[in-house]
């Protein structure tokens, strides 16, 4: 059966338009998958990431770092719906600072540093079958945005959900759309290459990319960081933090015992009996940040020389066809993981930067602290916080998870975190205007939903 359902995958992305190399790396995976790889990596064949170099102690003068922006390209990945928050379009479409979009601050930091030190400075989405055309209705605002040459964009491919029983491409007849899905962000670089935008970036003189989320306002373009990595000759770079508590799901790079590189280390990947020691914040002391740098030249060179198939590890992805639906069929999604093309390179390293560079967008509690007063954005539109460690919010997801109930409940803008410790809300609250929170506040449920009244001070310990 898995013969027939790879032939029937290649001849519906074939009637898709789906890009030749794209197919052929989806036949590597599907060959994979088959032969039962889980991509788990297990940790009596790693060792942890020794201590990387600090951005903060980067020495790079302000010509440097001009040189190294004038060669720099901005790519964000745009693909995400945000529909764990409810949403259908562009999660990057959201209001994030007032009517400011991620989309429209994510614009105006590239504007920053192209006037600030007169390069060009591309910027170009890596957009999904689900977010392109809203997106590009948008950057129609910045008829200054597009540098000639450049598209604003680039379409990630895309791909068919599996059955999980048999591996032959799902039908669901009540929303065919649904049917389909994209295959991760480990696909930017087949993409980058098979819509023609890495060698037109090359052919206009561009030597580095900087890659990060669009909902993720903190990696922002950073002139220190580009004349680093420029300095460095290394053919990429991914940014880590210091782990926490809170970041113990994320994925962090590993040293394979093997053959000594880097690989990058997702949840996903780690075998149940692991789990205690991929926790570990003592062992694995630092995360990735979705935030990385590399060498387009030596990209191109290395796709060529591997006839298109990176071979990054691959993610089995086991969902539902319908996602709202969990009597729908069950599927497998094949995907793989941006940051682990790091073990494709020759040369490969990390930088430590410091933790304003990773302000992620995945849950409403993440947004109501980034529209609060906890940041500041600044004339670089930068978000810099007020304080050293930010609040944790938790919001009671039977009431707030969806962006619309979310909004719905903060009608009048978000309150005041500016001197919170901590905001959690338990049962069904509606909050005025001007509400401040001081301390670590629980707003506890009641029978029936309740308001904060405009201008209140709620305090805590």
């Amino acid at each position: 059966m898995s013969d027939e359902g790879l032939a029937a995958a290649r001849a519906a992305m074939e009637a898709e338009g789906v890009p030749p190399r794209a197919i052929d790396v989806f036949a590597h995976y599907y060959a994979e998958l088959e032969g039962g790889a889980t991509g788990m990596i297990h940790e009596s064949d790693i060792d942890p990431l020794d201590p990387p170099p600090r951005l903060a102690d980067a020495e790079v003068d302000e010509e440097a770092e001009r040189e190294a922006l004038s060669r720099t390209a901005i790519i964000k990945l745009n693909g995400g719906l945000g529909t764990s928050m409810g949403m259908d379009k562009a999660k990057s479409l959201l209001p994030v600072r007032g009517d400011r979009t991620f989309l429209d601050v994510l614009v105006e930091q590239v504007r920053k540093v192209r006037s600030a030190y007169g390069v060009s400075l591309p910027l170009v989405l890596m957009d999904s079958f689900r977010t392109r055309e809203d997106s590009l209705a948008a950057l129609a605002a910045y008829p200054d945005l597009r540098v000639e040459g450049l598209p604003l964009d680039f379409l990630q491919n895309k791909e068919p959900k599996l059955r999980a029983d048999d591996l032959t491409p799902v039908s669901w007849p009540d929303d065919p759309s649904l049917e389909w899905t994209p295959p991760g962000h480990g696909d930017l670089f087949t993409a980058l290459d098979a819509s023609g935008t890495l060698q037109a970036l090359i052919d206009q003189g561009y030597r580095y990319a900087s890659v990060s989320n669009s909902d993720n306002l903190g990696g922002y373009p950073n002139p220190r960081m580009a004349g680093w990595f420029a300095k460095s000759g290394a053919p990429y770079a991914a940014e880590v933090c210091r782990r926490t508590p809170a970041d113990v799901k994320g994925g962090y790079l590993v040293r394979r015992k093997s053959d000594g590189r880097l690989v990058l280390r997702e949840t996903a990947q780690t075998p149940k009996e692991d789990l205690a020691l991929a926790d570990d914040i003592t062992r694995h002391r630092w995360f990735h940040t979705n935030n990385l740098w590399f060498d387009l030249e030596v990209l191109a060179a290395v796709i060529e020389e591997r006839g298109g198939v990176l071979g990054l590890p691959l993610i089995r992805n086991e969902k539902t066809v319908d996602p709202t639906d969990p009597d729908s069929p069950a599927v497998i999604q094949v995907e793989s993981a941006m940051g682990a093309i790091v073990q494709v390179f020759d040369g490969a390293t990390a930088i430590e930067v410091e933790r304003s560079r990773f302000l992620p967008v995945k849950t409403t509690d993440d947004l109501l602290l980034v529209r609060s007063d906890f940041y500041v954005l600044n004339g670089d539109y930068h978000l810099v916080a007020r304080h050293e460690d930010a609040p944790l919010v938790s919001l009671d997801k039977r009431f707030y998870k969806l962006v619309q109930d979310f909004d719905a409940r903060f009608p009048k803008g978000p309150v005041s975190l500016a001197n919170a410790t901590a905001f959690t809300v338990e049962g069904d609250w509606t909050f005025g205007s001007d509400v401040r929170v001081v301390g670590a506040v629980t707003v506890p449920a009641e029978d029936a939903p309740g308001t904060i009244a405009d201008g209140a001070t709620l305090e805590g310990s």
